[in-house]
């Protein structure tokens, strides 16, 4: 099953800037995060929901942008927020 954010999302922006850590944490001096994730909206790179300050899923709460993905190597698995849906 997939829902119509999933089959809409773009295709991934290349792993350039973020690798060594979420950068809002790295900005506050922080480096608690577990792992990260990607905007497929804007390209945005930030924490998962895992790490204290779920920074992916407030930039979600923030702009209404519905799917990320994983930014890990080896993953390719997406999320829509707006349907709860793994794609």
């Amino acid at each position: 099953m997939t829902c119509q954010h999933l089959k809409e999302a773009g295709e991934p922006a290349p792993r350039t800037a973020y690798e060594d850590g979420c950068p809002q944490c790295v900005a506050g001096g922080l480096h608690d995060w577990v792992h990260l994730r990607e905007c497929l909206s804007c390209g945005l790179v930030a924490c998962c929901d895992s790490s204290p300050r779920r920074h992916m899923s407030a930039h979600h709460d923030e702009t209404g942008h519905p799917v990320m993905r994983s930014y890990e190597p080896g993953e390719t698995w997406r999320w829509c927020f707006e349907d709860e849906l793994l794609g």
